[in-house]
């Protein structure tokens, strides 16, 4: 029998089921990173199904964490039969710059489709993509680093991942929990006693979404790679699962060139490392500060022990800490209103100075002051903006195309800085902030509504663990200078800024399968919308279209803003609406209705409620 090492408990890869096994993970003594991770832990699972061996859940949410899951088990020991897919079904799960899919059966009407031997393959074209990038000499065995978040398909896939990168002849560098940024971070870190830096890296996770989801970032030395390249190595993809149809499939465990390294230790350590220097070298420098986390049983529980505590905050009240894949006590999302309500009330009971929040895997965050007051979306971006531009005074900051004319107002008016509204899409806002340094418009700040948040100091990686870092700076910066008023610090670098009364998204879904559309495709469908729009908007004295803009038809009046654009992924225009009043709201709301209501595939319910008389 073969085991395999999933939720601390040994699963023997058998015909009975129902067995349980118990084992300690092994502690290698190389060198001081080069250990077996903690264990893995999260809700109760199942394997089940003979090829691709899912979990699913066996019990409600839990608010528990197990040590030992239960499971069972039903896989052949050779070479097994694999589905029929073809290239089409790979280029279904990109996801823009991700990949994503879903890796756990068991809710309805989203069958499986990160199965071991897909998840396989999309490795092994990762692997022969890397090698044709890196065009490395034959002597030189290239090195890839996997983590994951706490998702409770992590270690069967991370498993498989490791099968299809060393599979194709490469080494394989297992972080264990680790969180995106970290992944990004292993390309640059220069340490051989950690195997760094590595040649490419992966992280397995699918961000807020749900538990039965999960999916794969991937990174070089050169950042996040593209849509290209995720439509080049899905396209390869295919090409070797096919070898699986003809050939079979036994996945064999990986070989011996796959080593476990704690590399969270050295990230996290850098952490530290910065907001130390930023105090002027206090060793620490957070000391009386009581900082609350909120990890939301995701990837970013590490904040509170191996950051703030080394720096001397007090972290009592810090919550949802422990990764648990199922996500019990709410979404891990610093968008969410639940999620933001959670850490709102643990900093007022607590009566801490801030709270913290992270998304599943770390590279979105969000901030609460010690009144309760929010840090995220236009306000995060106002705050992160104000830091930044009193270190470059005057610099262009980069966001997406929802932010408020409030927003713009005060980066540009109060602030002294540029405002460039670009695309949605963290990877669109970095990317462009980056072409604008090339060119010679100096940008230091890329940051999307949803909390992704880049600086040009940090290599343009949207890292949430290094922009509340920032924050932390400048509290430790503040009380090295006299000042001792805790986050009022943050709290007075956001005032002035404009927020409106009334501000909302409605999402008006387009029906691919209705005959409107004649045969063409939604996004053909969804520019036609787009386009009458504009077309309306240019009679109308009231409304001003936006000079400058580069998605979807914004326009500006009646004291507020709307925006409707077509999604990057999905058969849908979301509506944004920012105004002083609900009834100027509805008044943007009914200019938009009017000009859509010829387009009949075109599914408005949520605008018609939103418009109707209260």
């Amino acid at each position: 029998m073969s085991g395999k090492i999933v939720q601390n408990v040994f699963i023997a890869q058998c015909y009975q089921q129902n067995r349980q096994f118990g084992t300690q993970y092994q502690r290698d003594s190389r060198a001081p990173y080069l250990r077996t991770l903690p264990p893995f832990r999260g809700g109760k699972l199942a394997w089940t199904g003979i090829s691709s061996m899912q979990m699913r859940n066996l019990s409600k949410y839990q608010s528990g964490f197990v040590n030992r899951g239960t499971v069972y088990c039903n896989a052949a020991s050779s070479a097994t039969a694999v589905p029929s897919l073809d290239k089409a079904d790979f280029l279904k799960l990109q996801n823009g710059s991700d990949i994503r899919g879903v890796a756990v059966a068991g809710v309805e009407g989203e069958p499986v489709s990160l199965t071991e031997p897909v998840t396989e393959a999309i490795a092994a074209a990762f692997a022969a993509w890397l090698l044709d990038k890196k065009k490395v000499d034959a002597s030189r065995r290239l090195k890839v680093s996997i983590g994951y978040d706490s998702r409770i398909s992590a270690q069967m896939l991370q498993d498989a991942v490791s099968r299809g990168i060393a599979g194709a002849g490469l080494d394989v560098v297992q972080y264990g929990l680790a969180s995106t940024p970290a992944m990004f971070n292993s390309t640059l870190t220069e340490y051989k006693a950690i195997l760094c830096p590595v040649d490419g890296a992966i992280m397995i996770t699918a961000s807020h979404l749900p538990y039965n989801r999960n999916g794969f970032k991937f990174f070089t030395n050169a950042g996040g790679l593209g849509k290209a390249d995720i439509k080049d190595i899905l396209e390869r993809a295919a090409d070797i699962y096919s070898n699986f149809l003809t050939e079979g499939y036994s996945g064999k465990k990986a070989s011996a060139s796959v080593q476990k390294v704690d590399y969270m230790a050295v990230y996290t350590s850098d952490l530290v490392k910065a907001v130390r220097k930023a105090a002027g070298n206090i060793e620490k420098p957070l000391e009386g500060f009581h900082i609350i986390v909120d990890a939301g049983n995701g990837a970013g529980g590490f904040f509170a022990a191996k950051v703030l505590e080394p720096l001397g905050a007090i972290t009592s009240g810090s919550q949802f800490l422990e990764p648990d894949g199922m996500f019990p006590n709410h979404i891990p999302n610093p968008e969410d209103k639940v999620a933001m309500k959670a850490i709102t009330q643990a900093v007022l009971d607590n009566k801490a100075d801030l709270g913290i929040i992270f998304d599943t895997d770390v590279d979105r965050s969000a901030a609460v002051d010690s009144t309760g007051r929010e840090f995220n979306r236009n306000r995060l971006i106002a705050l992160v903006s104000a830091i930044v531009l009193e270190e470059h005074p005057g610099t262009t900051i980069v966001t997406d195309s929802v932010t408020s004319d409030g927003l713009t107002s005060f980066i540009e008016k109060k602030l002294g800085g540029k405002h460039h509204r670009f695309k949605r899409g963290y990877k669109n806002v970095i990317d462009e902030a980056m072409r604008l340094n090339s060119v010679g418009e100096e940008s230091y700040l890329a940051i999307e509504t949803s909390g992704h948040g880049a600086l040009k100091e940090n290599h343009w990686l949207d890292d949430g663990a290094y922009l509340m870092v920032k924050l932390l700076n400048k509290l430790a910066s503040a009380r090295a200078s006299g000042r001792d008023d805790g986050s009022k610090v943050l709290t007075d670098l956001v005032e002035g800024l404009e927020e409106p009364a009334i501000a909302v998204e409605l999402r008006l879904k387009i029906n691919n399968s209705h005959p409107d559309l004649k045969g063409g495709s939604f996004r053909d469908y969804g520019e036609a919308v787009l386009k009458h729009l504009e077309d309306s908007i240019a009679s109308d004295p009231k409304l001003q279209k936006a000079p400058v803009n580069y998605e979807g038809v914004r326009v500006s009046g009646l004291g507020g803003w709307f925006l409707l654009r077509l999604s990057l992924h999905d058969p849908v225009l979301p509506l944004n609406i920012e105004a002083p009043s609900r009834e100027d709201a509805v008044k943007l709301g009914l200019e938009v209705a009017a000009a859509v209501k010829k387009f009949p595939a075109l599914d408005t319910s949520a605008l018609d409620k939103f418009v109707q008389p209260q």
